[in-house]
């Protein structure tokens, strides 16, 4: 079984209900830092391609939740094609923390206030374990990839640029 979380975030919060098997990982890297996912990847010590982003983004009027490697950037094309839309940009940061929840750096696919469709990269599925934020800044959540897209009734498209 996983770890509790001692922040309790809404994401820890459904992962221990769900009895998913997850662990923390807590690190220090300021949200403003370039290339902080890879900053995030090396204070975390693992390979850069199993830390995953989550951005929101705007599909025809609709949000949509994009979860890509840190590696590279989101094909937003790809994004709109994955969801059935025709054009896609990301969605302002107000609008992503106000539907999430979260804060921007700590957006987490999990445990979001409004279900959104979800889009984790296909990269994901070649993973025993992924990082995604685990709803707080300084916080990742490793877990399998399988778990993350069922709790977040996610498709997997190939959405990285």
């Amino acid at each position: 079984m996983g770890k509790k979380a001692a922040a309790g975030t809404p994401a820890t919060v459904l992962l221990s209900a769900q009895k998913v098997e997850y662990t923390l990982h807590p690190y220090d890297v300021s949200p403003d830092a370039p290339n902080y996912g890879a900053l995030v990847a090396q204070a975390l010590g693992v390979a850069p391609e199993r830390v995953f982003k989550t951005l929101i983004a705007d599909v025809d009027g609709d949000l949509v939740v994009a979860v890509v490697p840190v590696t590279g950037d989101l094909d937003l094309k790809a994004l709109a094609h994955a969801v059935g839309g025709k054009r896609a940009a990301l969605a302002d940061r107000t609008a992503a923390e106000r539907s999430s929840g979260y804060v921007r750096g700590g957006i987490s696919p999990l445990g979001q206030r409004r279900r959104l469709p979800t889009v984790v990269d296909a990269s994901a599925s070649e993973l025993d374990r992924m990082y995604v934020s685990a709803g707080r800044r300084g916080l990742q959540v490793a877990l399998a990839p399988t778990e993350l897209i069922r709790l977040t009734h996610a498709t997997s498209a190939a959405i990285r640029a």
